[in-house]
Parts: C-alpha cells; sequence; structure tokens
C-alpha cells in the first residue's frame, strides 16, 4: 500500500494502482488501499469502478472526509452532459456544454491531431477532461479536498480536471489556452508514462501554448526581468524544487516562465529531437540527469549555459530604459516622482508610477507623453495592469480614436485575456461598420468568457452583415441559451436565417415562438405569413425578399436600434395604433388575446404583400 500511494504521489498510478491491487489481495478488507485504489482508478478514467470504489470506502467508514467529499460531488456531476469525439470524453454542466461544448471538444480534437503528431504519441486510452463551473467543486475532484486556489487546470494522464469561466470571477483565464497547455501534459505524460519532472512537463506545457498563440502562456515581464537578473533564477538542476517551495505565488508563476525557457532553450540549441530522445528515455527508466546528459550536456554544463541565455534575454527586454530603482521611495509623493524622472527621463519606476498619478489627476495629455516613453523604451508587454491600457484610456480620453485602436490592437496581440480591451475594440469597429473585425474580436472575448453574451451578440451582429448564415446560427442558438433579454428578438433572428438556409420547419417553430413571447411582433407575423403562405401554395417565398422587408423598421421606428420585441411598448406598430381595435367594454384590456385582432393584422400583413 506505502509502495502504491508514494507511485501515485509522483503521478505514476497505473504502477501505483498494481500495487494497490496485491496489497488488497493479501487483506481485501484493508480501508486505505480501497481507497487509494479509487483515487487511482479515478485519475486514471476507469470511473465507474473508482466511484463505486469510493462510494464502499465512504457507506464503511462516514469519517473519510475525502470520500465524503468525493461522493457528494458525485451527487452534483451525475447530470453533466457528455461529448465525445476522437477518442475524447468531455464533461460539463449541461448549460455550460449547451453553450461551447462543441467548441471544447472542437480544440481538443484540435490539440490532439498536433501535439500528438509532433510527439509522435498515439494515446492508449480514451482521454477524459471535467470541467468544473464551482471552484470547491474542481478542488475536490483533484485534490479531494476544498482549496487550490490558483490552478485553472490539473492534468492526471488521460484524465484532465478544470475550472471553467464560471468559477473564476470577472477576469477569467483564456480557457483555451489553458486546455491546450493541459492535453499537452496528456501526450508529454503518456509519452514518458508518467516518468518526467514536473518542471520539465510545465515547461514544455507552457512552451507549445506560445507555438499555438504567442499571446498565450507565460511571457516576459518587467518583474520577471528583475527576477532573471536577480537570485530569483533557478539553476536547471534544481528547477524541481522551484515548484515544491517556491516563497510565494509569484516566484511559482516564474517558475513556469522559467521551465518554458528552458524548453525554448533546447529546441534552440540542439533542436526538437533532442527533446523527444529525452522524453524516450525517460519513458525507459533513466532519471533526467542522465537523459539530458546523453542528449544535451551535463547538468553543470547545462546550468552554465541557460543561465547565459536567460540573462541576455532578459537584458534584451527595454535595452535603453533605467531599471534601477533608485530615486524611487518605497512610497514616493507625486513631487519626488516627478524630480526622479526629470533627473533621469527612462527611469522605468518612476515614469510607471507618475504616469499613473497623472492619469488620477486627469491630465491625460502628461500621462500620455510618459506613458509614449516607455513604450519607445520597448517596455510594454501585455500583462494585466501594464501600461500599454493606461495609454489607450489616454489616447480615448484625448478622442484619439486611430491610436487608441492601435494601442489595443497591441495589447490583444500580446495578452490572452484581456476582455477590457476586447470590449471597446468590438464597439469603435460595431460604430465604423468593420464587421470582420468585430467577428474576430467577439471571438476572442468567447475564447476567454464563453459563459458572456457580450462575446456572442456582437458575433451575431457581425455574421448576419457580412452573409454568413452557419456563424450567425450558431451565435444566436447560443444567445437563444443564455435566458437573453429581449428573446422574442433572438427567435426572430433565428427563425430568419434558417429561413435563409431554407429549414422551413425550425423557422416556423421560432417565429412561433417570438409571437408566443411577443404577440404584436409585426415582423414575425410578415415571417409567419410568408412561411404560411409558402405552404399553402407550394411556392417558394423568397426569403431574400423575406428577409429583405424584415429588415426594414415600420413607420417612426428607431431603424438603428434593431428590430425590439417588447410587447408592452409595442414599438412593432410604429405610428399605426390607431389600427388596432379597441376591446369590447367589460373586457379585460390587458388581456393577451385583446392585444390585436389576429386575422385584421394578418389581411394588413398580406395586403402589404401583394402590393
Amino acid at each position: 500500500y506505502l509502495i502504491g500511494k508514494k507511485l501515485s504521489q509522483k503521478y505514476r498510478f497505473e504502477e501505483g494502482m498494481k500495487y494497490q491491487q496485491k496489497a488488497l489481495e493479501m487483506d481485501p478488507s484493508y480501508p486505505p488501499a480501497s481507497f487509494q485504489l479509487a483515487q487511482d482508478l479515478l485519475r486514471l478514467g476507469n470511473t465507474e469502478v473508482g466511484w463505486q470504489l469510493a462510494k464502499d470506502v465512504a457507506d464503511e467508514d462516514p469519517y473519510n472526509v475525502v470520500a465524503h467529499n468525493l461522493m457528494t460531488l458525485y451527487d452534483r456531476t451525475k447530470g453533466f452532459s457528455i461529448l465525445e469525439g476522437d477518442g475524447i470524453q468531455v464533461r460539463m454542466e449541461d448549460r455550460e456544454s449547451r453553450i461551447y461544448g462543441q467548441q471544447v471538444l472542437d480544440l481538443l480534437s484540435e490539440a490532439k491531431q498536433v501535439l500528438c503528431e509532433k510527439y509522435d504519441v498515439e494515446p492508449r486510452a480514451p482521454i477524459i477532461v471535467e470541467i468544473f463551473p464551482q471552484q470547491k467543486d474542481f478542488a475536490i475532484r483533484t485534490f479531494g479536498l476544498p482549496g487550490g486556489d490558483g490552478f485553472l487546470g490539473v492534468c492526471f494522464g488521460r484524465v484532465i480536471t478544470a475550472n471553467s469561466p464560471a468559477s473564476q470571477g470577472e477576469n477569467p483565464a483564456n480557457w483555451q489556452s489553458v486546455l491546450w497547455h493541459e492535453f499537452c501534459h496528456v501526450v508529454t505524460l503518456e509519452k514518458t508514462k508518467n516518468r518526467m519532472p514536473r518542471w520539465l512537463s510545465e515547461g514544455i506545457s507552457v512552451y507549445e501554448e506560445r507555438q499555438r498563440n504567442p499571446a498565450w502562456g507565460e511571457s516576459m515581464t518587467p518583474l520577471y526581468r528583475e527576477m532573471m537578473l536577480g537570485d530569483a533564477l533557478t539553476p536547471v538542476s534544481g528547477l524541481s524544487g522551484a515548484f515544491l517551495t517556491p516563497p510565494s505565488p509569484i516566484h511559482l508563476q516564474f517558475a513556469y516562465f522559467e521551465s518554458s525557457l528552458v524548453v525554448e532553450f533546447l529546441v534552440e540549441q540542439h533542436g526538437m529531437d533532442a527533446v523527444l530522445n529525452i522524453l524516450d528515455d525517460l519513458a525507459n527508466g533513466l532519471s533526467i540527469e542522465d537523459a539530458m546528459a546523453r542528449h544535451v550536456g551535463t547538468s553543470d554544463r547545462l546550468d552554465s549555459e541557460f543561465a547565459e541565455y536567460a540573462r541576455r534575454l532578459a537584458n534584451g527586454f527595454g535595452p535603453n530604459a533605467d531599471w534601477s530603482r533608485d530615486g524611487v521611495p518605497e512610497k514616493p509623493t507625486p513631487e519626488q516622482l516627478a524630480a526622479s524622472v526629470e533627473q533621469n527621463p527612462k527611469r522605468y519606476w518612476a515614469l510607471r508610477q507618475l504616469a499613473g498619478v497623472r492619469i488620477a489627476e486627469e491630465k491625460y495629455a502628461e500621462a500620455q507623453a510618459l506613458l509614449e516613453t516607455l513604450d519607445e523604451l520597448g517596455t510594454f508587454t501585455g500583462e494585466r495592469g501594464d501600461p500599454m491600457m493606461m495609454l489607450a484610456r489616454c489616447y480615448r480620453e484625448l478622442d484619439d480614436t486611430p491610436r487608441e485602436i492601435e494601442t489595443l490592437q497591441r495589447v490583444i496581440g500580446m495578452s490572452s485575456d484581456s476582455l477590457p480591451a476586447l470590449r471597446r475594440l468590438v464597439e469603435l469597429s460595431t460604430a465604423k461598420q468593420q464587421w470582420d473585425q468585430v467577428a474576430n474580436y467577439a471571438e476572442q472575448m468567447n475564447a476567454i468568457n464563453p459563459l458572456m453574451a457580450d462575446g456572442h451578440t456582437a458575433l451575431a451582429t457581425a455574421a448576419e452583415q457580412l452573409e454568413r448564415p452557419q456563424q450567425t446560427l450558431a451565435a444566436l442558438r447560443v444567445l437563444n441559451r443564455m435566458d437573453p433579454i429581449d428573446p422574442a428578438e433572438i427567435d426572430f433572428r433565428l427563425a430568419k436565417v434558417l429561413m435563409n438556409l431554407d429549414d422551413r420547419s425550425a423557422a416556423k417553430h421560432h417565429v412561433l415562438r417570438a409571437l408566443e413571447q411577443a404577440p404584436r411582433y409585426r415582423e414575425a407575423h410578415r415571417l409567419l405569413l410568408a412561411l404560411q403562405l409558402e405552404a399553402n401554395s407550394g411556392t417558394d417565398p423568397t426569403p431574400s425578399r423575406v428577409s429583405e422587408a424584415d429588415s426594414q423598421p415600420e413607420a417612426g421606428e428607431n431603424s438603428a436600434a434593431g428590430p425590439k420585441s417588447d410587447a408592452v411598448a409595442d414599438p412593432k406598430l410604429g405610428s399605426e395604433p390607431e389600427q388596432i381595435p379597441e376591446p369590447d367594454s367589460g373586457e379585460n384590456a390587458d388581456s393577451t388575446s385583446d392585444v390585436g385582432n389576429p386575422q385584421i393584422e394578418a389581411k394588413e400583413v398580406a395586403e402589404e404583400l401583394g402590393r
């Protein structure tokens, strides 16, 4: 039991499982072995047997807290949806699955194709990915106990657990980059039979994030530069310890970045084949030291060469800036900061802090000059809190839209999760009717948080304008599942796009839903009548003509606002309320059936269509 437990702590669950089975052969009633076996099976993807064993342990020992937590989680997740394809099984909360589950499966399929080919790996069993809308459920499934704040995902080999954007608050990480990172672990752990140090596994995953998208993964920042040139840089031979005992959360984050630089260094200096050979040797049981020595050199040589490489990278970042903190007190006054900048106009920390002060004082022109100096010094990174977003704000406040757009585009080119920049770009591009740009930015928003309506709304509008019916249909269907403010409008737009795709049955379904929610929705009446006339006559109602007629607002409507379907305000009637008959005396004027006379309404619509 003890041997198996230690193996499992090193992520060697398959070997650990075999030792637990041996322990239970000796004593079938030994609870620790039964429960460890249950956890091993759950992490190997054999969930049916794993959950049953965990239940048996929980029933026998109600004081086993981890077993109790697991069974509570099992009850909560029994209703998860399951999506399958290409040897991958995704388990998600039902609502999230209907919103972006297919995108998850598509991304994982792409990762499997790209990474398995690159690393010459063929998974021996299906890969299971579980995405949790609550952080506590992720922690219990992953660690057995609540906690684990800061973890976005964990890979056990062929099982991935991940936090959904719903569990991450207002500023979620890019879920696509997280899943790409974790799937890379699947590939490298499979290749090495789970026999690899954490630093190498994490380093390859972060490196592959950047290969897939330069805005993903860890990249150089002013703080990382300072750490690399200080005493925080860990020798390659000691990188495992940087993950086990980091002095602070930022040191742990830096360990990910440094590990990815080691992989980058190995690929640049020795080629990708050297990395693949190291992984093969690890799978065959060699230690990391021996495997590295065979293909890239001894530990001492590698430590020395990488330290030089890292210093060169750090010095190449903002090479003309003064990075010293001399002349910048720990809690400086605005006057001290201004004096420090006057004394040395290239002093990074003083420039950055003084720019923040000037923005707080609403002195945007002064802040702009300071921030443009930082830009000229090559110190922008796109990280959260980077001065580049401050510069974009200055341009906005000073009505310099072209330079604001240029700066925001640079932000999203360097950051994978800058929702504020993307929202503003969508707003500006929509105003200019640059629909290709709107669609692009909207898709990037959905890659960060697909559970917000903003991205899907912008994507649906842009796709409509670009005449991309399939993309429009997908975006509108997502919005329809998100409790929209105006569900009748979404159903009507779905009916129109389905009409143009020649799916008359589905179009009629959605137009009836629109009228159920807003009985006086005039455009919906027109579309329903067109569908009915087609059904009666067997002729084509000419979707383009219907779409064109429905896109025209009624007299008096605000054409810029788009079709609204509030049955109370009733903008569908425009300036023609006199056509709706008054209810007979004694009738309930508020009754839905008295909103309008459908026969008169249909007659008017028919006459208009006839004209």
